[in-house]
């Protein structure tokens, strides 16, 4: 199945001293960094997404601004698809469905930041446009929210989506993607 990655939005204002810090991404940036390596390796299709602000209001990605760029742990190889986007869904306004059309993909692959919104837009849009999703929980973060007087922990706000996106595709941890795309690689060249 003609398979892609997408590498959300993991940028430099998610990171310790970034204007957005996230709980834990350092570490969903090494599983995703994980995948990615793969997708290289095998001449597999992927594309970064790199989000920056349209408001004038706007407290990060600010266009311009380094906290825009795409994190070193994920770095983005000269030669190497990007879309830019400027609203959680990936596919709004961009290129990124035309692209994934021209390659003839099936199955989306997800890796990013935030969980609880450009993951979680992206992939809802995807799979209305039929796409099969996989969700690399792992290589996946995002932060605590408020409601009202209520604190909700990040890890919650993680897995309360995931479990949600679990109707949309497969969410998986990042070994359990990189074997299957192994094991589907291995019998279609038998």
């Amino acid at each position: 199945m003609n398979t892609a990655l997408l590498i959300i939005d993991i940028q430099n204002d998610y990171f310790p001293g970034g204007k957005m810090e996230l709980v834990n991404p350092l570490e969903a940036a090494k599983k995703a960094y994980m995948i990615l390596q793969c997708f290289r390796e095998h001449n597999g299709h992927h594309v970064h997404i790199q989000h920056s602000s349209l408001k004038p209001d706007a407290t990060f990605f600010i266009p311009g601004d380094r906290g825009t760029d795409v994190h070193d742990s994920v770095a983005h190889f000269e030669g190497e698809p990007i879309v830019y986007k400027h609203f959680p869904n990936s596919f709004r306004e961009t290129n990124l469905l035309e692209m994934l059309k021209g390659w003839e993909i099936e199955r989306i692959v997800i890796a990013g930041m935030m969980t609880h919104m450009c993951v979680d837009a992206t992939a809802r849009a995807a799979a209305d446009f039929g796409f099969q999703i996989w969700i690399a929980e792992d290589a996946c973060a995002t932060r605590d929210l408020k409601y009202g007087e209520t604190v909700i922990p990040a890890e919650h706000v993680h897995k309360s989506f995931l479990a949600a996106l679990k109707s949309y595709g497969q969410v998986m941890k990042s070994e359990e993607i990189i074997a299957k795309l192994a094991a589907e690689k291995e019998s279609t060249s038998r």
